[in-house]
């Protein structure tokens, strides 16, 4: 097995975002994998239409694979008795000018565990804040972050990644993986880059079919480390030869650009719906994973149609099927006979009542 994990990751190619199956999605302000729109807008899910991200998963109790969804789909956590809407702090970062990625990274751990409190998030920051003031200020003057980050992280801290933590969902979670010290290559490279943005580096992620990394200074330059591997330096041809070993295509240049907030948030969120696709007993992980992922201000347009299918999964039969239909309304410009079997799925989702 290569450090890339199984296929059921989800940190591969699918995981930047792109749409399932290569279906058109909806034009907005963002592109998924291969150039497609992405639909793009304050929350709303194509044509104005609200995202309808409320109706919630119903919770189960924490068992050995991770945290469970809140029960009913309130995204809320205990601040000194008061309730804490999550799900709404989630949307409202990412609409910011300048998204913040550790926070977004930390509030889908308190949508995933009823546990996580304010206090939580805060130590987990302040951890963040702690590592970066280990990083020696001199890093500035020479420019050595990727020896000096996979000296402290790697070595000293512990930081990097085995296959097991593909079979984990708290490996997606970044105050479990402050923690544990262990997670998948995009949480650990948002913990590279959240230590070396604060100690003053020029760092950038980069979402690689099948692996993400880290590169600092001029992304022409390829100077690219992976955190999963502890801090490895890489080389442009390492690049090639990864990319090569997950498509079997060659390197293409578009795949070199730097990774915003929102498609990390994304790609993490992908991985996440990987991670309960296997597993059916965990579908109300699945469903905050798409209800977070249409807050964000670019999403695939399917993703619509996908929480459709996993409410009528979870016996929620009539809304299932109403948003089927209002996205089979979408396709019918774009692709009428995927749409007429969109609609008779969600008919077949009403005979269910009967």
């Amino acid at each position: 097995m290569t450090d890339e994990g199984p296929p059921e990751a989800g940190d591969g190619p699918e995981a930047d975002g792109a749409a399932d199956g290569g279906e058109p999605t909806a034009a907005g302000d963002g592109a998924a994998d291969g150039g497609e729109p992405t639909a793009a807008g304050d929350g709303a899910a194509d044509g104005g239409e609200p995202t309808a991200a409320g109706d919630g998963a119903a919770g189960a109790a924490r068992d050995d694979e991770g945290p469970a969804g809140p029960p009913g789909g309130e995204a809320v956590g205990a601040r000194g008795g008061e309730a804490v809407d999550w799900r709404r702090e989630f949307a409202e970062e990412a609409r910011t000018e300048r998204p913040d990625l550790a926070r977004l990274c930390l509030l889908i751990g308190a949508v995933a565990d009823p546990a996580v409190t304010r206090r939580d998030l805060d130590e987990a920051e302040i951890e963040l804040d702690r590592l970066a003031g280990l990083v020696p200020y001199a890093t500035r003057i020479t420019g050595d972050w990727t020896g000096e980050l996979a000296a402290l992280l790697g070595r000293h801290e512990g930081f990097e990644g085995v296959p097991a933590d593909y079979q984990r969902l708290e490996s997606s979670l970044l105050h479990e993986v402050l923690r544990r010290r262990r997670g998948l290559p995009i949480l650990l490279s948002v913990v590279w880059m959240e230590v070396a943005r604060r100690a003053g580096a020029p760092v950038y992620g980069l979402g690689l079919p099948g692996h993400f990394v880290v590169g600092f200074g001029d992304p022409a330059d390829l100077n690219l480390a992976d955190p999963f591997a502890g801090g490895r330096p890489m080389t442009g041809t390492d690049a090639e030869l990864l990319v090569a070993g997950a498509t079997g295509e060659a390197l293409d240049r578009s795949m070199l650009r730097p990774a915003e907030p929102g498609a990390i948030v994304l790609r993490v969120l992908n991985n996440i719906r990987a991670w309960a696709a296997p597993r059916p007993e965990r579908s109300d992980v699945a469903l905050w994973a798409v209800e977070l992922s249409l807050l964000l201000p670019s999403h695939p347009a399917r993703l619509r149609y996908e929480r459709a299918e996993l409410l009528v999964q979870r016996g929620q039969f009539l809304t299932g099927a109403a948003e089927m239909e209002a996205y089979a309304q979408v396709m019918d410009a774009v692709d009428p006979e995927s749409a007429t079997t969109i609609r008779r799925r969600a008919q077949a989702a009403r005979a269910r009542l009967n």
